[in-house]
């Protein structure tokens, strides 16, 4: 499986052992909602869709696009549910094509991410060396570009990846075929490839400085209720960056466990209310 090795990323910083074990676990139950939660935001949106409720379908949308690249898919890249090797690429693929993304360019440019964070070599993070402006225009092209970067860099990969291209494409035309009989296959279309286009603000240029040198200050320490109300208590990045082998879960108590050291280290958060 491909986990983090145990320690930390600055001297200042305990080792994931020292911090508990119990950070690594993954339930039976949390492991079935986890993998459960893409198929039903999916769910959701046919029964909206076709009910018809606009508005919740939207929200279905929104929900899929956040438990999958947000969690599910994301634990998936990481390995962090425990999954043998094989099913775990397996339902990374199968997830994240739900999303009209490939599982297999997200695991490779994301993992490059962590070993390379803001380097030239960081085709994820290239958004947080631009504008606003730039975070925002880069995010229609940002899936074909992971898409090929991985394509050109992992040249074993490419069968997974030509496989992945071609299932994105075949779904695309279905959905336009079947516009003649129902909308709903194709506002699904628009609606996800939408919500992608916003991961370069969200996931790269609001949460890291690249200005910064060092790993405690390369990503953004984020607290407050306002923004664990905003992103449902998933943006913990600085935490994640420093030790990825913890799964979503168990974001909270690892930053909890961490805040001391980041208040001896000198790292200050950034609030938007008090606690």
């Amino acid at each position: 499986m491909r986990t983090a090795a145990d320690h930390s990323t600055d001297q200042h910083l305990p080792t994931l052992s020292q911090l508990g074990g119990d950070l690594l676990r993954v339930t039976p139950l949390q492991l079935l909602i986890t993998l459960a939660l893409p198929f039903v935001a999916m769910g959701c949106y046919v029964l909206f869709a076709w009910w018809p409720c606009w508005p919740l379908a939207v929200a279905s949308m929104m929900m899929l696009s956040f438990v999958t690249y947000g969690s599910t898919s994301h634990d998936l890249v990481h390995g962090t549910l425990h999954l043998p090797r094989r099913l775990n690429d397996f339902m990374l693929s199968l997830i994240e094509l739900l999303s009209l993304r490939s599982g297999t360019a997200y695991r490779l440019s994301h993992l490059n991410h962590h070993r390379h964070l803001l380097d030239d070599d960081d085709i994820e993070g290239a958004t947080a060396h631009g504008s606003l402006f730039r975070a925002i225009v880069s995010g229609p092209t940002l899936q074909l570009q992971l898409w090929l970067w991985a394509w050109h860099k992992y040249k074993p990969m490419r069968p997974r990846l030509l496989l992945e291209g071609i299932g994105i494409v075949v779904l695309i035309i279905m959905a336009v075929v079947m516009f003649r009989w129902s909308p709903g296959p194709l506002v699904y279309v628009a609606l996800v490839i939408g919500g992608s286009w916003f991961f370069p603000l969200i996931t790269v240029y609001i949460p890291h400085d690249a200005r910064a040198q060092e790993p405690l200050t390369q990503t953004r320490l984020f607290r407050g209720r306002l923004v664990q109300l905003i992103a449902f208590d998933h943006l913990y990045h600085l935490e994640h960056h420093l030790y990825p082998a913890v799964p979503h879960h168990h974001w909270r108590k690892l930053a909890e466990r961490l805040d001391p050291h980041f208040e001896r280290a000198g790292v200050e958060p950034y609030r938007r209310t008090s606690n």
